[in-house]
């Protein structure tokens, strides 16, 4: 059985659809990249998934518990990093994740030393004395992922986790994300930022108006999409006869030229075409310097998949 299941899941909000008979099933020890532009419907699934939103009609499952008849088992097994800061500014870095564990049902010894690992995994062991309004955006950001991980969640939830933080934050919020996937975590990872989406995820899912319209692996994914594939050739001797060649070649969409660089846009990613490129160059006596394969990224494939960029 899957960890996470999502059967023809729907809500609505009077006449409108949010979400629209969403099935996803999500592997335990994934980390899942869930990914659409604004009003696709992802924070309403994760807000139906962590129980903070009535289901419609469909089922959710965790770990083979219900969301809708069991709500405090499910709840019991997800640590939940929202997008607006779920902390109290006037308390210390150690009591909001004291008050948040004991939320969780951890007392004595246990509740000590789970505080005190939280903090020292998220780097904030130094100033766990300190209250969270004297901190950075992205020391609120890891304060955030102390509160949600402390009960040691089978699943976590992190709902756009570096907004608006500095570039070491963020490199150190995605490096924690893989530990606690290597620990035995099953994460759910939503952000605008195509690069960390890509970076972390084993699998990624693009929503758009209520449904799932593409998931698997980023591989997996270019294959169902029809993308140009982009060579660029660095080269000397470069003759009118062979750019003329390439650009008669039927799995050659476009080819330009400038100074000694050759830039091809193939129709699609095969290693017989490159040894037609290969052989054409080669017959007209043109040496390659260098020759790079550039394969469509995530950004370019949601929008070829959804026709909109991440924040539309």
């Amino acid at each position: 059985m899957s960890f996470i299941q999502l059967k023809d899941v729907v809500k609505r909000y009077n006449n409108n659809i949010s979400v629209d008979h969403l099935n996803l099933t999500i592997q335990e020890g994934e980390v899942f990249g869930l990914l659409g532009p604004n009003g696709a419907g992802k924070s309403t699934t994760i807000k139906m998934l962590s129980g903070l939103l009535k289901i419609d009609q469909g089922h959710v499952l965790v770990d083979g518990l219900s969301v809708a008849s069991q709500p405090l088992e499910v709840k019991r097994r997800i640590g939940l990093v929202p997008q607006d800061l779920a902390i109290y500014e006037g308390l210390t870095a150690k009591e909001n994740v004291t008050f948040f564990a004991r939320l969780y049902g951890l007392r004595g010894k246990l509740l000590k030393s789970r505080v005190e690992e939280a903090l020292d995994f998220v780097g904030l062991a130094d100033r766990s004395g300190d209250k969270a309004s004297s901190f950075s955006g992205g020391m609120k950001r890891r304060l955030n992922i102390a509160c949600a991980i402390m009960h040691h969640p089978k699943l976590i939830i992190m709902d756009e986790p570096t907004v608006g933080i500095d570039p070491q934050s963020r490199n150190h919020i995605l490096e924690s994300v893989r530990t606690l996937n290597r620990m035995g975590s099953t994460i759910i990872y939503t952000s605008h930022y195509m690069e960390e989406v890509s970076a972390i995820s084993t699998r990624v899912g693009i929503m758009d108006h209520g449904h799932l319209i593409a998931c698997g692996t980023q591989e997996e994914l270019r294959c169902k999409v029809a993308q140009d594939n982009k060579i660029i050739i660095q080269a000397a001797n470069i003759v009118d006869e062979a750019i003329q060649e390439l650009n008669n070649h039927p799995r050659i969409k476009k080819v330009t030229l400038q100074d000694q660089m050759i830039e091809l846009l193939q129709l699609a990613s095969s290693q017989a075409y490159l040894q037609d490129i290969l052989f054409i160059l080669s017959k007209h006596q043109v040496k390659i310097v260098s020759l790079t394969q550039v394969e469509p990224d995530l950004e370019a494939l949601f929008l070829s998949l959804t026709g909109r960029t991440l924040r539309d």
